[in-house]
């Protein structure tokens, strides 16, 4: 009767917390995947990633030169829109400076869900002013970018894998090992004028560039409330 107890405890310790273990380390594994996968869909675009329009301009008596007030709204990777920035800049010839991560073909063909579209992140918008340029940053290396942090998780694996992310990205050694066809510095850049609605497009294989179309004529001079 009394090895009963010592049975039990000997089986507990050879079958049932080994199990236990096991069970923990998978679902800590599922777990830390689901995060991988959310930092990554918060990286992929199908095409639109950015809204810009000129919500104002007007002449600096001080430099003799037009004063140009645009408003940059980023979109997620589900379409909804983060918060928008306000940058006012000497001249209107403005770029937005961003990296730009091209896997292997093979990946991008084969729809892999990880590494199937082209990864980007703002970085800046700035004005080559002469030998003054003018720069408004968006984003920072190594932080997680504005609008893409996982909403309600407090886990310090996400900073983890974007510092990761960023080490890949700027490694051309790590790039290689992970299937990273070319990651580079992409700024394009066009002339903002009033009435016109600029849109910032990204290709799944390819690169970035800005699509112009007049702002709907019912919109004009309206200050429409938001939604």
């Amino acid at each position: 009767m009394t090895a009963r107890p010592v049975y039990r405890a000997i089986f507990h310790l050879i079958i049932v917390i080994p199990i236990a273990i096991c069970i923990f380390i998978a679902a800590q594994k599922v777990y830390r995947y689901q995060i991988l996968l959310q930092v990554v869909e918060r990286l992929k675009a199908d095409s639109r990633i950015a809204e810009v329009i000129v919500t104002r301009t007007e002449l600096d008596e001080a430099t003799r030169k037009v004063l140009t007030t645009i408003k940059f709204l980023e979109y997620s990777v589900d379409g909804k829109s983060l918060a928008p920035r306000y940058f006012t800049f000497h001249g209107n010839i403005i770029q937005f400076q961003a990296l730009v991560i091209r896997f292997k073909d093979e990946l991008v063909e084969a729809g892999d869900r990880v590494k199937g579209k082209s990864a980007y992140i703002f970085l800046k918008a700035f004005v080559i002013n002469g030998d003054k340029p003018q720069v408004f940053p968006i984003n920072e290396v190594y932080d997680i970018p504005a609008g893409y942090k996982i909403e309600g998780l407090q886990d310090p694996y996400e900073m983890k894998l974007w510092q990761e992310f960023w080490k890949y990205a700027l490694d051309p050694q790590k790039r290689k090992q992970e299937g990273i066809k070319n990651a580079q510095i992409e700024a394009p850049g066009s002339m903002f004028v009033p009435g016109t609605l600029y849109t910032i497009r990204i290709e799944h294989g390819g690169g970035m560039r800005i699509d112009t179309e007049p702002i709907p004529r019912i919109l004009r001079g309206e200050n429409v409330p938001a939604a």
